[in-house]
């Protein structure tokens, strides 16, 4: 007796089943970027239909409420609200349940904030379990991530159990809005693609030398002599507050930098006696230098203006700079000269730099405000506070591994952006050397690699306004976001990243994100934007 026959499908049906095959492999917690700590996916999957699909948190929390508004509209970009009064089966319906340990909904992300979830996928159901409302929203993007359109136009998500949470807990990204004034939707735009990445700190680097756009309440005439344009090219106290709830309703913090002594020729502009006359000989020479660090006056001005930051900026850190500080108009200057002997200094304009810091640095403390600086503070001076924040952005791998290890044996905790400045371009994909950073690969014991609380990716303005920024973070800076989230182990691979890169640089295109591509070929929504 023959064997029965067994019906092959047809060419069209074959092809069809491969090209399940194929979105199933390509949509599975495998497809999340950054890719989530431990997960385990089923080839099992459940449609979806927008008219069936529901967020459920049984208390009011206003942040989750802005969540499901905006992450209904991203995995369902089409769907018209007018279908809602269509009937949907009871077989049709999905829900996806959140669930958190902690009922603070009305905070503000901080540095201790927990972003740990639980997100089972099942049939007609989702739960997401989170520690805090940050956490979920973590989670309420992996999800959106894992939902995917075949060609026929369904939506799908497959069976998937999710245990996730960061592998540091700042993941930062750095703006300038001083070289280039960046208008308001920009930052906005830039906050959403941080989202999509799970960074979760916005380092605002507000103000320097060319510009200062921030509009103080104190001391208005500095964005009015200082800024580019006083009414065009600044941030009014509104602007501020709508980037500090529209990063908040992300789970992004907001960590303003206003950088002294140095890089402060536009404070100058509108403050009076800040900065330092230099001399040319015995006489002025018509310019000036870093703030004035030998006037009583210099410090009342930095506590006036830090008592305000302070209250318009929640975080509980603020970054004050500390780098690169030219001497030579110091050592011009007389006065300055004879404050250095009479405290004591020598002629080592580091002692002084580091008295001026140190006082700027308890006038924050004052205001229980964490500080921090960059490496520069460190290197002259050693004694610095042990609660404060070093942020190293020099050398190579050698000299900044050098570096971390020497700032840790001090007991200071650490973000690193050195390997991160992104605003450093290079033909083909230079991505991959930022993927295979290892910000605790550096002599020390395990002690001091817990120092090591994150890093950053730094995009300075001098060649970036509004027109570049975009293409130019995006996907480049989504490599660190993976090293800063994800397992080291599991992300050790550059070629297992690169194609699940491809594809989510195609998620941020369908999310209205100017991403650049990676390599040749397309998305399947290439971007529709303007």
């Amino acid at each position: 007796m023959s064997a029965p026959r067994v019906k092959r499908p047809s060419g069209a049906a074959f092809c069809r089943l491969l090209l399940v095959l194929y979105q199933v492999g390509r949509h599975t917690a495998e497809g999340v970027w950054p890719l989530p700590q431990t997960r385990t996916t089923s080839a099992e999957r459940y449609p979806l239909k927008a008219s069936g699909f529901n967020f459920h948190y049984a208390r009011q929390c206003s942040v989750l409420d802005a969540a499901f508004g905006r992450y209904f509209s991203t995995i369902f970009p089409d769907y018209a609200s007018d279908n809602a009064v269509l009937p949907v089966n009871k077989e049709e319906s999905f829900s996806l349940v959140v669930k958190l340990d902690q009922e603070d909904c009305e905070s503000y992300p901080n540095a201790d904030s927990s972003e740990r979830y639980k997100l089972s996928v099942s049939a007609r159901q989702a739960a997401l379990d989170a520690e805090t409302v940050w956490g979920a929203l973590r989670g309420l993007e992996t999800f959106s991530q894992l939902v995917y359109q075949d060609d026929f136009g369904t939506f799908f998500i497959n069976k998937t159990e999710i245990e996730d949470f960061p592998r540091f807990q700042f993941r930062g990204i750095l703006l300038d809005t001083s070289r280039h004034y960046l208008p308001l939707q920009t930052i906005l735009k830039t906050l959403d693609a941080m989202s999509y990445n799970k960074f979760n700190v916005f380092h605002w680097h507000i103000v320097d030398d060319p510009s200062f756009p921030y509009q103080s309440r104190t001391f208005p005439e500095i964005s009015k002599k200082g800024a580019f344009h006083p009414m065009t090219h600044i941030y009014t106290q509104s602007d501020v507050r709508r980037v500090i709830s529209h990063a908040r309703l992300r789970g992004i913090r907001v960590v303003p930098e206003f950088d002294s002594p140095g890089h402060t020729q536009s404070w100058g502009k509108g403050q009076s006696d800040l900065l330092t006359p230099c001399y040319r000989g015995s006489t002025p020479s018509g310019t000036f230098g870093p703030v004035n660090p030998a006037s009583a006056s210099s410090y009342r001005f930095m506590a006036q203006l830090f008592k305000e930051v302070a209250s318009v900026f929640p975080d509980p850190y603020i970054h004050l700079g500390g780098d690169e500080v030219d001497f030579s108009c110091w050592k011009s200057n007389p006065d300055v000269r004879g404050f250095m002997r009479k405290m004591g200094f020598g002629s080592d304009y580091t002692k002084l730099e580091s008295y001026y810091m140190e006082t700027i640095v308890n006038i924050t403390s004052a205001l229980n405000k964490t500080s921090v600086v960059w490496q520069d503070v460190f290197d002259y001076h050693e004694h610095i506070p042990k609660d404060t924040v070093l942020h190293i952005w020099k050398g190579l791998p050698a000299e900044y591994k050098k570096e971390l290890g020497r700032i840790t044996e001090a007991g200071h905790r650490v973000l690193l952006a050195a390997p991160w400045y992104i605003n450093h371009i290079a033909y083909g994909q230079d991505w991959r050397h930022s993927y295979t950073v290892q910000p605790q690969n550096f002599s020390g014991t395990e002690e001091q690699k817990k120092l090591v609380i994150g890093g950053e990716v730094c995009m300075w303005g001098e060649y970036v306004d509004a027109t570049n920024l975009s293409p130019r973070l995006w996907p480049r800076a989504s490599a660190a976001a993976e090293r800063l989230w994800s397992d080291e182990l599991q992300t050790s691979s550059v070629e297992q990243a690169r194609p699940r890169l491809q594809n989510f640089r195609c998620t941020l295109l369908r999310r209205g994100i100017r991403a650049e591509p990676l390599v040749v070929g397309h998305c399947r929504h290439e971007y529709q934007g303007v």
